[in-house]
């Protein structure tokens, strides 16, 4: 990895976010941890690990403070090498013609017109310094066909692939590798709106009879983020 690098996380309160940022702590100069509402879980880890750890509060559903947090990051003297994108709107199981417009607007604003604006500030800067990182997070639906009743969601997530995509592309000359994972179903509270019987179902069907944990995931994202992800660019990596 490059010396003195700073670690963006989107999201950084979730089970995910958390569990990267302890892990991948010993690693970075700095990391700047997003969050929108719950910081209990950022403050303890910011004891532990120590003044490193910047915490940004941000509704990112709120452009406005999109803009705004995109402001105190430079405005502190900070420019993310590393950004790692989680935030998404929870899957919530309900047929199409009962969904209403406003689910697929918040949810495009929260997971992608936020990332949209974050990247076109920074990765001028990364292509300027021929090196960045950005990984998003997706869902096993972007490599299978999608369970029934999600269109939001899915939508949402198609949409970050096409930018992921895009993005790979156009910046790998300049250094910069875009990647995504899209693991299947994760042990979260990410979960809780989920009924019961679809998260035992998806259990049974796996090879292991058991959901992802957090444990399963977070070590794909320091691979991609280590030195052995610096010629690996346009995945979708599926878990």
């Amino acid at each position: 990895m490059k010396e003195q690098k700073t670690l963006l996380v989107t999201g950084a309160s979730s089970e995910i976010g958390s569990r990267l940022i302890r892990d991948a702590a010993d690693h970075y100069e700095v990391i700047l941890a997003h969050y929108c509402q719950n910081a209990d879980v950022l403050v303890k880890l910011k004891n532990e690990i120590g003044d490193h750890l910047v915490l940004l509060q941000a509704d990112f559903s709120k452009l406005e403070e999109v803009s705004a947090i995109i402001q105190s990051i430079d405005q502190m003297g900070y420019m993310p090498d590393h950004i790692v994108h989680l935030p998404s709107q929870k899957v919530n199981a309900q047929k199409f013609h009962k969904t209403d417009i406003q689910q697929y607007r918040s949810g495009y604003d929260l997971s992608v017109a936020s990332i949209i604006l974050i990247l076109q500030h920074f990765i001028p800067k990364m292509s300027r310094q021929h090196y960045g990182k950005i990984i998003f997070m997706l869902t096993s639906f972007t490599l299978h066909t999608p369970a029934k009743y999600q269109a939001p969601y899915i939508t949402t997530k198609y949409a970050l692939l096409g930018l992921m995509r895009d993005l790979a592309g156009e910046y790998a000359e300049k250094g910069i590798m875009v990647n995504a994972i899209s693991p299947d179903m994760i042990q979260t509270k990410f979960l809780s709106d989920m009924p019961e019987l679809i998260i035992q179902q998806n259990a049974a069907q796996r090879p292991m009879r058991r959901n992802l944990t957090v444990e399963d995931v977070v070590p794909l994202l320091l691979y991609l983020l280590s030195d052995c992800g610096n010629v690996i660019s346009g995945q979708n990596f599926g878990m």
